[in-house]
């Protein structure tokens, strides 16, 4: 009786030890999440300020301001550099590391393969819809593109049976509100001509970057993280390049040759490569954090963290390029604020989950 006893109590303890490692590891994977946001700010930020150097400041005052060329190339030329830089990053900690030949090895296996597909759908094709959206209906897009949180988490369910509490659920909620209430601050105004076509995309965009958190996360829990976003950032860095801008410059009307002309100017134009240089680093590591945090806690959780990027990147363009830079435009509406305490208060309600503490209230 003694001896069953004491092998009931040695299990109750290795099952509170094995609870509380899963604990630390799931709230571990947040604070990598909630990095991830950070980070997206940050480099989100560093790109808007390389554009207001050198070249870039001089093809904005000699191209037409409603052209397709200043809408919609030269932002995705901006992206491409970006992506290719960040890919540089990440093959420079691979080699680092020691991981080069595994990486090369992984691009021909299945999860290789699944990371590949992950980053042309989120990468290049999520990332350009939403700079032409954005382009063509203006800041309107910006609360639609937010739903990639929800799309993810309904997506993950479905495939991967990640089942979602009621604090999740309302945590997302709280959220997304924050977000939109973001983006709905700039719908005022003329919102331009092409606005259903730019919802249109941004529901692409939405839809590219839901399927790529999902998809990441289970990518990355079969192979290397590192290895993983390596393939993430030199694929997007590659299309974008090589795929997206011929495309596009087919698209315009305009010839290739004019297209990758700006992109030759553009890498050897010193003002604007220093911050495209911080930029990618910075986008290395925030896509580094999101799959990886997607990975530990999940991809409605993570998803949810990292969309705190919507207030990060206002926060971080208005701290480094309105006030360090001194360019007028950037500062921060009050309801900006008032919106990252919502989303705060949300990442809080999925970590802490208040319907278990009022539980135990009760029993107590």
């Amino acid at each position: 009786m003694a001896t069953t006893v004491a092998a009931n109590a040695d299990q109750s303890l290795a099952y509170a030890k094995k609870h509380q490692l899963e604990q630390g590891f799931f709230k571990k994977g947040i604070a990598i999440a909630l990095m991830s946001g950070i980070f997206y700010g940050l480099y989100s930020s560093l790109v808007v300020a390389a554009q207001t150097q050198g070249v870039w400041v001089d093809w904005a005052a000699a191209l037409p301001a409603g052209g397709f060329l200043l809408a919609f190339i030269l932002p995705t030329i901006a992206s491409a550099i970006n992506d290719a830089i960040s890919g540089i990053w990440a093959l420079a900690v691979t080699a680092k590391q020691g991981k080069l030949v595994d990486f090369i090895a992984t691009l021909g296996s299945k999860p290789g393969r699944i990371m590949i597909a992950s980053a042309i759908i989120g990468g290049p094709i999520g990332s350009a819809s939403y700079i032409i959206a954005l382009s063509m209906a203006g800041t309107i897009v910006t609360p639609i593109a937010a739903l990639c949180p929800a799309i993810g988490s309904i997506i993950s369910s479905i495939l991967y049976k990640q089942k979602m509490g009621p604090n999740v659920i309302l945590g997302i909620l709280v959220c997304m509100f924050g977000s939109c209430l973001i983006g709905f601050t700039g719908l005022t105004g003329d919102m331009g001509s092409g606005v259903l076509p730019g919802i249109c995309l941004a529901l692409v965009s939405a839809l590219s970057w839901g399927i790529e958190g999902c998809v990441a996360g289970y990518g990355t829990s079969m192979i290397d993280c590192q290895i993983g976003i390596t393939i993430r950032q030199v694929t997007s860095g590659i299309v974008n390049l090589l795929c997206i801008l011929p495309i596009l410059s087919l698209v315009s009307g305009g010839g290739i040759a004019e297209t990758y002309a700006f992109v030759a100017e553009a890498v050897t134009d010193a003002p604007s490569v220093i911050f495209f240089v911080l930029s990618g680093l910075f986008a290395y590591l925030s896509f580094q954090n999101w799959y990886r945090g997607n990975s530990m806690c999940g991809t409605a959780l993570g998803m949810a963290c990292n969309g705190t990027y919507a207030f990060f990147v206002p926060l971080f363009t208005w701290i480094i390029v309105g006030l360090v830079m001194g360019f007028d435009g950037y500062a921060l509406p009050t309801v900006a604020w008032l919106a990252a305490l919502i989303m705060v208060a949300g990442v809080t309600v999925i970590a802490v989950n208040p319907f278990a503490l009022f539980k135990k209230e009760n029993a107590a």
